[in-house]
This record gives C-alpha cells, sequence and structure tokens, in this order.
C-alpha cells in the first residue's frame, strides 16, 4: 500500500529513509507548536483550543500535501501571516477573532479556486517581483517589532513613539540570550535549533520563577472553544475586504514562493523548470487553509524547513506524511506549549524575520521604480502595523511612478486590480 501510494521504487528510496526524513522535517518547524498559540492567544483565543487547531492543521494540511500531491513538503500555520491576524487585524484594526477567522476561511476559499481555474500562474506572474520580495521583507521587519515589543526591549515612548526598553529586566536579557542561542546553533547546523532555543529558554525562565510549568504530558485541550467560531459573514462585509485580500496575497506568494524554493532543493523540477503537480500542491495548500479556520487557526502554508528533511534524503509524501503523524502525537504535549513565555517564543520570531529580510538584498536598487515602491511596501508594513496598508502602498506607488515613467507596459494586471481595489477602500473610509 505504502509503495502504491508513495511510488518510493520509482524515486530511489526507502520506507525508512522517509520516515527519518520527515522526523528531520518536524524538528525544523516544531517550534510553530508554541508561537502560534501563544501569538493567536493575545487576539483574545483560547490559547488550549489553539494548540489543538494548530496540531490539526499541520497534520492535516501535510497528510493531504503527501497523499494528494506526493510531494515530501510539510504545512503548519505561518509565521508572520499569525501576527498579521492578530496584531494587523485583531488589535489594529478591532476586529473580532471570529471575523478574521472567517477572513482566512474566504482567501482559502479564494485561493482554492485560483489554483482550480489555473488563473494562480497568472496572477503571481503579473506581480511584479520586487513587490514579492517587499512583502517577504515588510512582514519580516512586522514581527521583528512585534517580537521586541513582546519580550519588552523594545517600549512604547510618548516622544518618539518607540524606545529602548528596561534593559535590567530577566525577561529582555533571556529573549536576547535566546537569539544569540538560536543563532549559534543554526551557526553549527543542529537539527532543531529553534526548538531548542524557545524549550531552552522555557526550561530557564522558570527556573528562575518567571513563568509556571505544569508539565509535559496531558490528554489535549477542548477545540470547542475555537471549533466552527468563524464569522464568514463578517469577513464579507465591504470594510474587511480588503483583509481578505491581504491573507489572499500573503497566502499565494509565500506559498508559490515555498514550493518552488523547495522543488529546486529536491529537485523536483522537470527539464522546463515547472513543478511537475503543481496544482495539486497549490489544491492542498488552499484546502488546509480554510479547514485551519474551521479549525481556529490563521493561515496555513507550505514550509520551507521541508528543505530540511529533503536534505536528508525525502522524496516522496511519505516524508509529509510522517510529519502528519509527528504533529497528531503532539496532542499531547499542551501543558509544555502552555509553559512557553512570549520572551521564549520572540528569540524565534526575530529569527525568522531576519530570513524574511533578504528579500531586501534582492531587489534591483537601479532601478527606482522597482525600489520606491518596495520599500516603502515595507516600510508602510512595520510602521502603521498593518501588511495589508503596506501591500496596499507598494502597488499604489508602483502603478503611480510606472505610470509617471512612461512605463505603461510594466504594470500587470494583477498589481493594477490590487491598487484599484485600494484606492477605492481609501476613498470610501
Amino acid at each position: 500500500m505504502v509503495e502504491s501510494l508513495f511510488k518510493l521504487r520509482a524515486a530511489g528510496v526507502s520506507a525508512r529513509g522517509e520516515v527519518l526524513a520527515g522526523l528531520t522535517t518536524f524538528l525544523t518547524m516544531a517550534s510553530i507548536l508554541f508561537v502560534n498559540p501563544d501569538i493567536l492567544a493575545q487576539a483574545g483565543m483560547d490559547h488550549g483550543a489553539v494548540f489543538v487547531a494548530t496540531c490539526l492543521a499541520a497534520a492535516i494540511g501535510s497528510a493531504v500535501m503527501g497523499l494528494l500531491a506526493n510531494y515530501p513538503i510539510a504545512q503548519a500555520p505561518g509565521m508572520g501571516i499569525n501576527a498579521f491576524f492578530t496584531f494587523g487585524l485583531v488589535k489594529g484594526l478591532g476586529l473580532p477573532w471570529q471575523t478574521a477567522l472567517g477572513a482566512v476561511f474566504v482567501s482559502g476559499v479564494l485561493f482554492m479556486l485560483v489554483s482550480i481555474t489555473r488563473l494562480r500562474e497568472g496572477f503571481v506572474n503579473g506581480i511584479p517581483l520586487s513587490l514579492k520580495q517587499a512583502i517577504s521583507a515588510g512582514v519580516g521587519l512586522f514581527i521583528a517589532l512585534i517580537a521586541l515589543q513582546q519580550a519588552g526591549v523594545v517600549v512604547a515612548n510618548p516622544d518618539t513613539l518607540v524606545g529602548l526598553g528596561d534593559l535590567h529586566k530577566p525577561q529582555a536579557l533571556l529573549a536576547l540570550a535566546g537569539f544569540a542561542l538560536i543563532v549559534t546553533l543554526e551557526r553549527w547546523r543542529v537539527p532543531g535549533a529553534i526548538l531548542l532555543g524557545i524549550l531552552a529558554i522555557t526550561a530557564l525562565s522558570a527556573a528562575l520563577g518567571l513563568s509556571e510549568f505544569n508539565g509535559v504530558f496531558a490528554a489535549p485541550p477542548s477545540l470547542a472553544p475555537t471549533w466552527l467560531q468563524l464569522d464568514v459573514a463578517g469577513a464579507l462585509a465591504p470594510g474587511v475586504l480588503s483583509v481578505v485580500l491581504g491573507f489572499f496575497l500573503m497566502s499565494l506568494t509565500e506559498t508559490s514562493g515555498t514550493l518552488i524554493a523547495v522543488a529546486q532543493r529536491g529537485p523536483f523540477l522537470d527539464a522546463e523548470g515547472k513543478l511537475p503537480r503543481l496544482n495539486r500542491a497549490l489544491l492542498a495548500d488552499s484546502a488546509a487553509i480554510s479547514v485551519g479556520a474551521l479549525l481556529g487557526t490563521s493561515s496555513t502554508t507550505s514550509y520551507l524547513e521541508s528543505s530540511a528533511g529533503i536534505a536528508a534524503g525525502g522524496r516522496t509524501g511519505l516524508t509529509a506524511v510522517t510529519v502528519a503523524g509527528l504533529f497528531l502525537a503532539s496532542l499531547f504535549f499542551a501543558p509544555l506549549a502552555a509553559a512557553v513565555p512570549p520572551w521564549a517564543t520572540a528569540p524565534a520570531l526575530v529569527y525568522v524575520a531576519m530570513l524574511m529580510l533578504k528579500g531586501f538584498a534582492l531587489l534591483n536598487w537601479d532601478d527606482i521604480t522597482e525600489a520606491a515602491p518596495a520599500l516603502l511596501c515595507a516600510l508602510t508594513m512595520a510602521f502603521t502595523f498593518s501588511i495589508a496598508d503596506g501591500i496596499a502602498f507598494g502597488a499604489i506607488a508602483f502603478v503611480t511612478l510606472n505610470l509617471a515613467a512612461g512605463r505603461r507596459q510594466q504594470i500587470g494586471w494583477p498589481v493594477a486590480l490590487i491598487a484599484s481595489v485600494f484606492v477605492l477602500k481609501y476613498v470610501l473610509s
């Protein structure tokens, strides 16, 4: 049955090797089990329920990817997107978390329709590369600011908006130490460096009496507080549709970029540089987004950390299914997840932000019509505390500057559509 499902012989791999590759991938991404509940709990959601939703969404998404597309690519709620959910929508715009979940669900359905109708390729290709890079870098700045604020390293200042926090507080020092530990472990290529960093700071925090520790294992918490609590009608209100568009763009660009990056690492691309079974992979991803919203978590996405499992020899969907099984087993670690304080997850967010800021290095700084909108996009995300507004400013600036420069042919229909939608939103709001 395993051979018929995953074609192990054709890929030249063994079941044992695929399982070990799945374990490797899981260790590199397991930190989401602690980070996601911590972030979404700040939106008013039940921590235990979000932990269960995170486990189930990651398990379902990874299993569907493995069984439907037969790729060793794991899925889980995305870093950055969860911060957008809590700090951009719930705390920033004042939306109820139920409405934000509704926006996640609608964006997943929209993503699925685009994948089924094959509009995805035209939509993604029509968004300028500079804006794609800017969205990644901008989200990096956004979550870095959030993480430093959670750790107490950055605080509010009435004169300068932000300022340096009190470095005599142990929470801030622990966060900085955690970041240094993660970077050091990553430098020595230690598997699960982010996870080990989170656990180390959690243990030290408990030892210093800064947080509570109530054990490691227990029966899974109830999912009831978040199960089917989404408000789809609220997400379809005129004032919230731009939020749906923001989720949709983030999911579409991040998933497409991750799939191509992981495919190149495989390698899984064919002679023409295309990814076979791409639509199946995208369907798996979009279905997982909608299912995750029903369970009670922000958007899921394909994880770049899957490349660690591929480097360990993973070549088929059995690797992803193994990851799914490990996420299901993690349901019994809820007490450990509840013990993780914000200053233990903050270093992980800063490290992820650092990786996302690579987008700035890839920008064509010699072309002002490319660089200026990209920079405006990224800076607006961080300084307005809104990823959606960052995307809006970037798109509007790109269209405006290219029209002014007589480069109308550089403006694809997707970016023109995005700019038009947000201009209409700002005019009517």
